[in-house]
């Protein structure tokens, strides 16, 4: 008897088959009994038949609890009434591992329950699909820049320096010396440009901004590619390539996992269309300003109803470009013509998500960065190395991050950001 896993189903109807499954839910009739059955890869259902089976199979089926372990035997058919469209007509089941008292109940909970047992609520349907859409970006992530010709490269997690100022780092001893869990790759990243081309890297970062917003995580994933020999305005076709490319794999792949989360797939396919709008920092100010925003005056960084407004006002990602310098990191490369915006953009999502991607060209003038270094108070000596690559070779180049778990949420229409990673560290959780 072949052992398959539930995604397979269609590929095995009018088999006998065995699958091992949890039971996430049940019902029953006097004489039917219906198992919601999942493995991981699914959920389907398994219906009992009482004069089709032994009575002892019928009734360990009817007492069987949730969250119980089990090895299921029957024959796989086509099931029109569900999203899933097959379900097993149960011939046999074994009890692998009981479960007692589960307590995620199918009826509603607060989010604070639900996180306490994160370890448990990641097997519930939702939860499943959304890491679903997660594994897909990562999968497509991976196959966009294999298939663009750059590489990958790993920065440090634990670095002596801070990319965007230390305000908002974790410090650790490391032995005689401070060392801070890395907020970003990048300045790493351009190093591996300068002997690669074009790198990307891909792992987790730290902040310990003390937010609590839906669009906040202490421990997150980022992405951040770096180009050389490119200027800003060709980084940012390989930015909107890169989230069509996302987006449309997630249309392609993850379609079980939409109808799950009730995604609108029709509004995921207009995210495909290139090129994506752009404004400017300057003109994003004045849309502002002329709706009814008082609170915000040049010179500012936008907040979430900013990004919102701004989103809403088109119906794709939108680049918002040169922000100003002052409230920008030192690396950035300053305008050609003004002296007080950099060549810089961020992506900001649709339907409200703010930005998933920030990036900007790079300032490649070693006066000028030793200067913005000092400007910032910075150590002059933590960063020589980053000056050594304006030392020996420089050339134009450009890069961005963006964040995993914001797109996650974006693209599965969820409201929370800590449902798009599987433990969530947040400002007041690290358990478990």
């Amino acid at each position: 008897m072949k052992v398959i896993q539930i995604i397979d189903a269609k590929d095995h109807v009018g088999e006998i088959v065995k699958i091992g499954a949890w039971v996430a839910n049940k019902r029953s009739s006097g004489k039917i009994a219906f198992l919601q059955l999942r493995d991981g890869t699914a959920y389907f259902q398994g219906v009992v038949v009482k004069s089709e089976v032994p009575e002892e199979v019928f009734q360990l089926a009817k007492n069987l609890t949730q969250e119980t372990s089990v090895w299921i035997t029957g024959e796989i058919r086509e099931d029109s009434r569900s999203k899933f469209g097959y379900e097993i007509g149960i011939q046999g089941i074994e009890v692998v591992g009981e479960s007692h008292e589960y307590p995620i109940t199918p009826k509603e909970h607060g989010t604070d329950f639900l996180m306490d047992h994160r370890h448990l609520w990641l097997r519930s349907s939702k939860q499943h699909a959304i890491m679903q859409v997660r594994n897909e970006i990562i999968r497509a992530t991976y196959e966009f820049f294999n298939q663009n010709g750059f590489i990958k490269i790993d920065p440090p997690i634990l670095t002596g320096s801070a990319p965007e100022g230390t305000t908002d780092l974790f410090e650790t001893n490391y032995f005689d010396q401070k060392a801070y869990l890395s907020q970003s790759g990048q300045l790493y990243m351009e190093a591996a440009a300068m002997a690669f081309g074009k790198v990307f890297s891909f792992g987790p970062t730290f902040r310990a901004e003390k937010s609590k917003t839906r669009r906040h995580l202490i421990e997150f994933w980022m992405i951040e590619p770096e180009m050389a020999f490119m200027h800003q305005e060709e980084s940012l076709e390989v930015q909107e390539q890169y989230v069509a490319y996302l987006v449309q794999n997630v249309l392609d792949n993850c379609d079980y996992a939409l109808d799950v989360l009730g995604r609108d797939k029709e509004l995921l396919k207009k995210y495909t269309q290139l090129p994506f709008p752009r404004i400017s920092y300057d003109d994003a100010i004045e849309l502002l300003q002329k709706n009814g925003f008082d609170d915000i005056t040049w010179g500012e960084d936008f907040g979430s109803p900013h990004e919102t407004f701004i989103a809403n006002s088109f119906e794709q990602p939108v680049f918002i470009l040169n922000y100003p310098k002052a409230i920008k990191p030192f690396y950035m490369k300053p305008h050609p013509t003004r002296d007080d915006v950099v060549i810089c953009a961020d992506m900001i999502a649709p339907e409200g998500y703010g930005e998933i991607i920030g990036g900007s060209e790079r300032a490649t003038d070693y006066d000028y960065l030793l200067e913005q270094i000092r400007a910032h108070g910075l150590d002059e000596e933590e960063y020589s190395w980053y000056l050594d690559l304006r030392k020996y070779g420089s050339v134009p180049h450009a890069g961005f991050g963006l964040g995993l778990e914001r797109t996650v949420t974006w693209l599965s229409g969820i409201e929370h950001v800590r449902e798009a990673i599987p433990f969530p560290r947040l400002l007041n959780r690290i358990y478990p």
